[in-house]
């Protein structure tokens, strides 16, 4: 191994027999009379080890060796004591001021051959090291800065949440730097309020990948008014695309509409959600009922939603399975029973205490696991607008028919959800109204025109199975119709829509629900219960009229 090396010594014939004896080994060599010249010519030409004399005039080895040593802070400098000097104290602070290793003059060549290799050796590895500290510094530099945009543009991806603490508390306690859960909420600008929790497979920076498109699919959509079914079709297209195979979102989407009288939930994946009321405790175990955000792809994913009917004195509860799936140093999870046990405790929030009895549960424990926590109060938001008249005083009529040309290519449940919408006062209404036009639509066009049976959906790929058969009959469908009425009387604030099929109907009993040999519409028919005022149906089943009432 060829060296530079730096021979300090005062005594010419020193320094030239040194200089011959390691050039024969291949070395190069640089000279310095005594210690100043020394440190002057290290400056220049960063020599890979240091021979140096004890006693020598203007700065001597002591002096010296500490000033070389403090050129030289990052990468191992070998000095070796070549001195005359035998008295031990005299060798123990040539050791002491910086020394690596001493040789007393007269000098064996062979030994401080074997003493330059071996110092050489340990330089070689000090300088390798260095190279991988300066990499690792760049990297770690790389990753902070990273974070710091990340972390921008993931509270830039949150910043349009919608803040009201007196309906909506939440909680995150991510198990990383990065959440890997995400909590968004929206305010439409009729009054309805949105909540979304996702909770992406694993937890930190990997998890946290699907919060940018996610955030601002969900405020586009909610800006729009959109039904829940629609937010969630439209993330799932979203994460389906964007996601690999091994990982998806459970989420939890809710809607509470602008006077507080109803919700709409999809859940898929996530653990149960609670209709709390906080004088009776919990009203409603609602199970996740769907595949996690992101698994299926558009033709199987099922957007079927339930609708309950709330008062102000109820809350809404979600979590993720970081709050039951909680460890403590004993192994023991925290569970349902634990949580049902403090949701049942009637307080006003319930997040206060649930985060308190968490910290106490999991001890001093690591925890794995994001958690986050949202509490949706049942509560009426104050728009600006309010104050003001807001329904038009004008009848409004719409007509709409369908033939089979028709039905095959368009989808008309957007332009005539927009176009009722445009009657004043309307607007607030838009996520009920889409709601009851496209679940009484898709019932018209599946199971009357169509003549679909919903049963196949309970089978194996039954999803799957059902939206191939559909398309299957769409693409030969012929001679038949579906026609839209619409009709808004201003005297008693009631919007009517009317949906006729060319279909065979159904047998309707007495109480406008259908026969047991007919459960298709079962779904539908409760979803529109819950929303409309009144929901009727004609003698052959072929026909629905609904009442919708726009409460202020």
């Amino acid at each position: 191994m060829a060296l530079k090396i730096l021979v300090v010594d005062d005594q010419n014939i020193n320094r030239t027999i040194l200089t011959r004896s390691l050039e024969l080994h291949g070395h190069s060599v640089v000279t310095a009379a005594n210690g100043q010249e020394a440190i002057e010519q290290y400056t220049l030409e960063s020599p890979d080890i240091v021979l140096l004399d004890v006693i020598m005039p203007v700065m001597d080895g002591f002096e010296t060796a500490p000033r070389l040593k403090a050129l030289s802070p990052t990468v191992y400098l070998p000095i070796i004591f070549l001195t005359a000097l035998d008295d031990q104290n005299s060798l123990k602070e040539c050791l002491e001021v910086g020394g690596d290793d001493f040789l007393s003059k007269p000098f064996d060549q062979v030994i401080l051959a074997a003493k330059i290799e071996a110092h050489a050796r340990t330089r070689e590895l000090s300088i390798k090291t260095f190279q991988q500290k300066k990499k690792l510094d760049y990297y770690k530099y790389q990753t902070e800065r990273e974070f710091q945009i990340i972390e921008h543009i993931y509270e830039r991806a949150l910043s349009d949440n919608f803040i009201n603490e007196d309906i909506i508390t939440t909680h995150l306690a991510p198990a990383e730097t990065f959440n890997g859960d995400i909590v968004l909420t929206a305010l439409s600008p009729s009054g309805n309020v949105y909540v979304f929790l996702g909770d992406f497979t694993g937890h930190g920076l990997a998890a946290s990948i699907g919060t940018l498109p996610v955030s601002k699919a969900f405020y586009a959509l909610t800006r729009k008014g959109l039904s829940v079914p629609d937010i969630a079709n439209e993330i799932n297209k979203i994460l389906y695309s964007l996601l690999p195979t091994e990982m998806f979102c459970a989420a939890a989407i809710v809607e509470m509409n602008y006077s507080a009288t109803h919700i709409s939930i999809w859940a898929g994946g996530v653990p149960d959600l609670y209709l709390v009321n906080k004088l009776t405790g919990v009203r409603e175990v609602i199970e996740s009922q769907h595949m996690p955000l992101g698994v299926l792809d558009n033709q199987e994913f099922d957007d079927e939603i339930e609708v309950y009917k709330i008062e102000n004195t109820d809350r809404v509860f979600i979590c993720s399975d970081g709050v039951i799936e909680l460890e403590n140093p004993h192994g023991e999870l925290f569970g349902e029973e634990r949580l049902r046990s403090i949701l049942s405790d009637g307080n006003n929030s319930c997040v206060p205490s649930l985060i308190k009895t968490l910290d106490v549960f999991k001890e001093n424990a690591r925890q794995n696991d994001d958690i986050t926590i949202i509490e949706l109060k049942c509560q009426k938001v104050k728009l600006p607008s309010q104050s003001d008249p807001i329904f038009s005083k004008i009848p409004h009529q719409y007509q709409f028919k369908f033939n089979a040309d028709d039905i095959k290519t368009v989808n008309p449940i957007d332009e005539i959800t927009e176009s009722i919408c445009s009657i004043k006062g309307v607007l607030r209404h838009k996520s009920n109204i889409f709601l009851i036009l496209s679940e009484a639509y898709n019932n018209a066009l599946e199971h009357g025109v169509l003549k679909m049976n919903s049963a196949l959906k309970r089978q194996k790929d039954g999803f799957f199975k059902y939206y191939a058969e559909r398309a299957e009959k769409l693409a030969t469908l012929e001679n038949h119709f579906i026609d839209i009425k619409i009709n808004y009387r201003p005297n008693f604030h009631i919007l009517n829509i009317e949906i006729t099929d060319s279909g065979d109907g159904f047998e309707v009993n007495s109480n406008t629900s259908f026969s047991n040999e007919n459960d298709d519409f079962g779904r539908g028919i409760k979803l529109l219960n819950e929303i409309a005022t009144e929901v009727r149906y004609n003698k052959a089943g072929n026909s629905v009229s609904i009442d919708y009432l726009l409460l202020e």
